[in-house]
């Protein structure tokens, strides 16, 4: 497809398209992450008398990925969760693509306030 083809009714259905692949896909990887989870943790006893934060490990993007690559069921379900984050920030950068490619210059510049927003907010923030 040439990008002088693109039309409105063209993106729209790539960015529909990349929202549902997106959340299933998510939603796959956090169901397999918790039957992982639930097959090594699943007959121990909870304790909520202390509260205890998610390790080091999963409070990075790299220590995600590194625990999921190691199969461990709390890394790839945190995997699938950032793959959840990322599917509307990447459904806006392809929408600020479309609307690049369309010439449509105000909407181009909304969507770049929209997604400097969310990345701001996503990584910048405390």
């Amino acid at each position: 497809m040439k990008l002088s083809d693109w039309t409105d009714q063209k993106v729209e259905n790539i960015i529909g398209n990349l929202l549902r692949v997106g959340v299933l896909t998510a939603a796959i990887v956090v169901f397999f992450g918790g039957a992982i989870y639930l097959a090594r943790h699943g007959r121990e006893t909870a304790d909520y008398h202390v509260f205890q934060g998610e390790p080091e490990a999963y409070r990075q993007i790299g220590g995600i990925v590194r625990e999921a690559l190691h199969m461990r069921g709390r890394g790839i379900i945190q995997l699938g969760l950032l793959l959840l984050i990322a599917t509307p920030i990447a459904r806006v950068i392809f929408a600020l693509f479309g609307f690049v490619v369309e010439k449509d210059k105000m909407y181009a510049a909304f969507t770049a306030i929209v997604l400097v927003i969310l990345l701001y907010s996503l990584f910048l923030s405390v």
